[in-house]
């Protein structure tokens, strides 16, 4: 027995514990109303088996759970005195009855849902499972989004030996937005149980634009300034490739994650981070050393200055959408691509018309066109586009945004046996410092918050496992003897 006799000789251990229990309803506001069960505790005294038991129990758990692993004097009297209906001897209970606030980022992938006897949860299997299955997605789509972007730009640098028309490349690339909603109603159909037409898909991602739906002035106000914006985006950075390697240009296009959060920082009043200012204090830095690394020639400077442009329109790009339309759904953002597409079509087909008239971006003939360069160059990107716009769908955003920082070293590896580039101390340099600025742009808003939080919880469980050992330690062939021998109140 865990319980001790009482100088009458019948165990009034059973006794105790009935009376101390009370129903819910009845439950002690204050430690008077329980005077009775206190001054019973003195004859109460647990044996050693049982006080294991209560170490891994409800009430020693709440105890050390708290912000800083205390509680109140009279909650723990409470617990103990059983008004919370716990019996920690009783088979049936269980830890998951306990309600718990939400794991916060250090214990998602905990067993949080483990029940008292060793098992696992169901419902934590599922949602591991879930996440698992999230992530092997994020892997999916980081490939997805590093080789398409990879081979876009080294498609088109093999473009441009036969075809030198950087802006010609550009709109017909542009003109495979059109695609965009298209193929998002093919997979609303596939994967939606509430099937729709066209036009009633169509109509109902027309909100988007205000309540008059997509109007003549919400196309020039709305749609016209974006699609300039991105034709001036692709247009700078194919030209950048032919002032210089790939490697520069995808590493400086990076640096458009810094010029967003200033944008958002000056224009949408983001929240101010000391570490996001870090982070682009190194993108300029790292601006300047890549210009360094070549010597400041005419041709290295104009090319870097093509890249920086393209980086601060797709940043302008983005800013603009958030504060002009805000947060798009999926179909209402493809239904915005493809009027960019159309935008294209309709108004900027004139100028690679220009440009061919005036022998800017000429060719002899249609024949020498490398239609399979242009054809593949377009879906590469068109599948970029769509990959970094959906897949948000499949898994984390951050994941998708890593895929771009990778095509990086994919370009070095191609330009190194491909071309004749120097990877000399100052642009590694620069390539790892544009590289870790994007990295901790990508650091969520309260980082701080969960490295504190982290780093807490080792502190306690790092407490634990020393008083555990020194508990361990200290038990010795006495204390199994006295634990062993029966003993009698006094």
């Amino acid at each position: 027995m865990g319980i001790r006799e009482f100088p009458g000789g019948a165990p009034r251990g059973k006794s105790i514990a009935v009376g101390m229990r009370r129903s819910p309803d009845v439950s002690p506001r204050r430690l008077s109303d329980i005077s009775p069960q206190l001054r019973q505790l003195k004859y109460l005294v647990v044996d050693e088996a049982i006080k294991e038991d209560l170490k891994w129990s409800r009430s020693v758990e709440d105890l050390t759970s708290g912000p800083v692993g205390l509680t109140s004097i009279e909650e723990r009297i409470l617990r103990i005195t059983g008004y919370y209906g716990y019996q920690p001897w009783a088979a049936s209970y269980k830890r998951e009855e306990r309600p718990r606030d939400s794991p916060g980022p250090a214990e998602a992938q905990a067993p949080a849902g483990a029940e008292a006897g060793g098992r696992t949860s169901p419902h934590c299997w599922r949602c591991s499972g879930a996440q698992l299955r999230k992530v092997f997605w994020g892997v999916a789509v980081v490939l997805c989004v590093c080789s398409s972007w990879a081979g876009a730009t080294q498609l088109a640098k093999l473009t441009f030996r036969k075809f030198d028309a950087p802006f010609t490349l550009t709109w017909f690339a542009t003109n495979w937005n059109f695609l965009f909603f298209p193929l998002y109603y093919v997979g609303h159909v596939c994967k939606s149980e509430e099937k729709q037409s066209v036009r009633q898909r169509y109509r109902e991602c027309c909100r988007f634009f205000g309540d008059n739906g997509l109007t003549l002035k919400v196309f020039f106000t709305k749609a016209a300034p974006f699609g300039v914006l991105w034709t001036l985006t692709n247009y700078l950075y194919l030209h950048a490739i032919k002032k210089v390697n790939t490697t520069d240009v995808s590493v400086l296009f990076c640096c458009n994650k810094a010029f967003v959060f200033l944008l958002s920082w000056i224009v949408l009043r983001d929240r101010f981070m000391g570490v996001r200012i870090v982070a682009a204090i190194l993108a300029i830095a790292g601006i300047v050393m890549m210009t360094y690394a070549d010597g400041f020639h005419s041709h290295s400077v104009i090319g870097i200055a093509l890249v920086v442009g393209s980086a601060s329109m797709s940043a302008l790009y983005k800013v603009l959408f958030k504060l002009l339309l805000g947060s798009a759904k999926f179909g209402e953002a493809a239904l915005f691509l493809s009027i960019l597409g159309v935008f294209n079509i309709l108004f900027i087909t004139c100028i690679p018309v220009i440009l061919y008239f005036t022998k800017v971006e000429y060719w002899s003939s249609f024949d020498d066109i490398p239609w399979g360069n242009l054809c593949g160059f377009s879906v590469l990107l068109l599948t970029f586009n769509i990959v970094l716009n959906f897949g948000i769908a499949v898994t984390y955003p951050t994941l998708m945004s890593v895929g771009i920082v990778l095509s990086v070293p994919v370009n070095a590896v191609v330009d190194h046996y491909t071309s004749k580039i120097v990877f000399n101390g100052v642009r590694v340099i620069a390539i790892i410092i544009i590289g870790l600025g994007f990295l901790l742009l990508l650091l969520p808003e309260e980082w701080d918050v969960w490295l504190i939080k982290l780093l807490t919880r080792l502190k306690v469980r790092k407490k634990e496992e020393t008083a555990e050992g020194g508990a361990d330690l200290g038990s010795g062939p006495q204390s199994k003897n006295r634990r062993a021998r029966p003993s009698f109140a006094r």
